[in-house]
């Protein structure tokens, strides 16, 4: 009777021990298999996520630490004898902006593409501080007047400059093109002669895809863009949906590269801008607001644009101050001063 009271004991123990063990969810007490094999383990199929990283003056995706380089900015000439530029089609960013006689130069910046060479460089101008110092990084250009070259000196941008020691292997003459609008530059020697500077920040905001683009969902449907800084310098721009693209015109006629491609644009922002000439030059005035219009995607959006300082940022907002994001690729901006003009032309 006693060895009888002792087992039914036991197995009511035990009884409580799985029973507990199933409520505390510890173990996973599968079916018996008919077969006497165990169940099969559950395992995971979920991945970590790879890593987003974006370029920085572009904003598509890139390799996560694939976009560490500096970028190098020049001062590209604009002269018909200049045309077609060399570069300019793997450009980032483009700042057009008005000099003497109503004539325009660029800024242009490289960053996610360096191409072999760029140019023709020209003489530095007092508002390029202003457009350059936010990106750091690097700026080619011919030389100018002492003062203007001080000023890009003194913002925080190594000075790579025609004639100096340490371009004398890296910029040259070529000849197919009659001077001064034949200084060219070995770009991707330069980089790697200050690979050591940081990359730039990032300074716009960017959407996910064009879809997704500030002036896609909010602007409305545009087929062109005619500007006009002075009567020597009328650009233009033409939405080709099977470009997806922007395609540059200047003065009525196709801007290529010199490849003989038509140059094109994801972005086209044109800020409205006061010039000066205290200087005895033009000088676009950057620091300070005005009116903006972004064009992505045959789409245009009413903006505002701001610079707080000369190493401050342009930022771009939108009529009730939210941030506009721009479609990712390359942009251009067009620096256009009040005393021209800028028409969108509907898209019906």
């Amino acid at each position: 009777m006693r060895f009888e009271r002792q087992r039914r004991v036991c197995a009511a123990l035990a009884t409580v021990a799985v029973a507990s063990i199933l409520l505390s969810g510890c173990v996973d007490v599968a079916a018996p298999d008919p077969n006497g094999s165990a169940a099969p383990a559950y395992v995971s199929t979920w991945e970590e996520p790879a890593p987003i990283e974006i370029a920085p003056l572009r904003g598509t995706q890139v390799d996560p630490g694939s976009a560490t380089n500096p970028s190098i900015a020049a001062k590209i000439d604009n002269h018909v004898a200049a045309r077609p530029q060399v570069g300019l089609e793997s450009t980032d960013i483009v700042f057009e902006e008005m000099v003497e006689g109503g004539l325009t130069r660029y800024v242009a910046i490289w960053q996610s593409t360096i191409p072999k060479q760029l140019g023709p460089v020209r003489s530095i101008r007092p508002m390029d501080p202003d457009i350059l110092s936010p990106f750091r990084g690097i700026v080619a250009y011919s030389g100018g007047q002492p003062r203007f070259v001080q000023l890009m000196k003194d913002s925080g941008v190594y000075n790579a400059i025609h004639g100096q020691s340490d371009t004398a292997d890296t910029f040259f003459r070529s000849t197919d093109k009659p001077a001064p609008h034949n200084v060219l530059v070995k770009a991707r020697e330069v980089v790697a002669d200050h690979k050591k500077l940081a990359a730039p920040a990032q300074q716009f905001g960017y959407s996910l895809d064009l879809a997704s683009s500030t002036a896609v969902r909010e602007g409305k449907p545009i087929r062109a863009i005619k500007l006009v800084f002075g009567p020597p310098s009328q650009p233009s721009w033409k939405w080709s949906a099977k470009s997806s693209a922007w395609l540059r015109s200047q003065m009525g006629t196709k801007d290529t590269d010199s490849r003989g491609k038509q140059l094109t644009a994801t972005n086209v922002v044109v800020l409205r801008v006061g010039v000066s000439t205290g200087l005895g030059v033009p000088k676009t005035e950057l620091v300070g607001k005005g009116d903006a219009w972004v064009s992505a995607g045959g789409h245009v959006v009413k903006a505002r644009w701001a610079k707080k300082s000369r190493t401050g940022r342009i930022t771009l907002t939108d009529v009730n101050g939210a941030t506009i994001h721009l479609a990712p690729g390359n942009t251009w901006f067009e620096l256009v001063p009040t005393s021209g003009s800028a028409k969108f032309i509907d898209a019906s």
